[in-house]
């Protein structure tokens, strides 16, 4: 059913009220419950929510939209001086030399290049959610590939890999670094670890519609056994009552790489208080950020088996997933989600969704959004 812009939940700014009528007028959402937010510069310019059961106060879980929570509290550190990007890991986590990992930096594990994945065996359920004992794991396991010979996605370790860092440098873990110095500060919908009050306004992930018809996927490879292996477990269950049970865990846990709990105007805000600043001066100046989005790996990611390019945690554009211009940084989700920054429009964006798109990763009408908001700024 086609809905007018008027019945959506929330605001439009006039450039960009054409775009938003035009999705309205085709009917590109369906019954899907779907977030969208951004800011130009200081300005919120979109906030709206479109479908039948969410507003734009809904929480969900973006699953790897998570990660900029990593990286804005890397630059953090950055930013104080606490962390060098170029010196090895030991440094600050002497057991992690073990394994022949002595000689790993910063940067190379903060960009997938670390070889550290997954671990042998797996890395259970509750490892991956306690990231204090999976930092053990980790520091006692070789890595599956030479650091810095090959880069793949480490989808839940890097969240692990960087909260230890965080942990050694500022006796916090990661979730308490951000919490205290990022999220609590800045007023945030972008929650690692859900408050119980908060609780009613989540809203669990509905399951991906069966694909049909006989139309190509759009990854040209396959992940192959590593990424098997590296992704085995990640999917939501197919049990609805479980799924429900998994979510609210994994809500009131929060972790940091893909168990973050999100507005998206929470999202744009994350990105407009790191790199604008709302409440108060920018979270991190335009060299911390420069270094945090400054591409350090690109080619084909050793365990998605498709183009990827990195900078420090973030996400660059590669084909596929074009979401602003190449100085972009940001993190798509497996869920369909999506919070990037582009200065050169100075767009800050959010996106979330709560039925994942086949087949998984970030929605395509985000990146049509995205896209065509890029358009309008430039021409402006």
């Amino acid at each position: 059913m086609t809905v007018p812009t008027t019945s959506f939940d929330g605001y439009v700014a006039v450039p960009f009220r054409p775009l938003i009528d035009g999705i309205a007028e085709r009917g590109e959402f369906g019954d899907d419950d779907i977030q969208i937010a951004a800011y130009a510069g200081t300005e919120l310019v979109l906030d709206i929510a479109i479908g039948p059961e969410i507003t734009r106060e809904s929480l969900l879980i973006p699953y790897s939209v998570s990660k900029n929570t990593i990286a804005m509290s890397i630059g953090l550190l950055l930013e104080r001086g606490q962390l060098d990007l170029d010196a090895p890991v030991a440094r600050y986590w002497p057991e992690f030399a073990a394994a022949g990992k002595a000689a790993i930096t910063v940067r190379q594990l903060l960009s997938h290049q670390a070889g550290l994945p997954q671990t042998a065996p797996r890395l259970t359920r509750d490892e991956l959610a306690d990231t204090v004992r999976g930092a053990e794991l980790l520091a006692a396991q070789r890595p599956i590939w030479h650091p810095g010979s090959a880069f793949g996605y480490h989808a839940v370790t890097i969240g692990i890999l960087g909260s230890e860092i965080v942990r050694r440098i500022t006796g916090r873990t990661l979730a308490e670094f951000y919490e205290q110095e990022i999220r609590g500060p800045r007023g945030l919908d972008f929650y690692l670890g859900l408050p119980e009050e908060l609780e009613p306004r989540a809203l669990d992930l509905l399951p991906m519609r069966p694909v049909t018809g006989s139309a190509a996927p759009p990854f040209p490879r396959t992940p192959g056994q590593l990424g098997l292996y590296v992704m085995a477990g990640g999917a939501p269950s197919a049990d609805e009552d479980e799924r429900r049970r998994q979510a609210r865990r994994d809500r009131a846990i929060g972790m940091p790489a893909a168990g973050a709990t999100v507005s998206a105007r929470g999202i744009a805000a994350l990105f407009a208080e790191s790199t604008v600043g709302l409440t108060s001066a920018p979270l991190l100046s335009a060299d911390t950020i420069d270094q945090l989005a400054q591409p350090q790996v690109a080619g084909i990611d050793e365990v998605i088996g498709i183009e990827r390019r990195y900078g420090i945690v973030f996400q660059k554009p590669v084909p596929g997933l074009v979401f602003g211009g190449f100085r972009a940084f940001g993190h798509d989700g497996m869920g369909g989600a999506l919070g990037f920054h582009d200065p050169e429009t100075g767009i800050s964006f959010g996106y979330t969704v709560r039925r994942m798109p086949p087949p998984g990763g970030c929605d395509a009408r985000a990146l049509h959004i995205a896209q065509a908001m890029r358009s309008i700024v430039r021409q402006a």
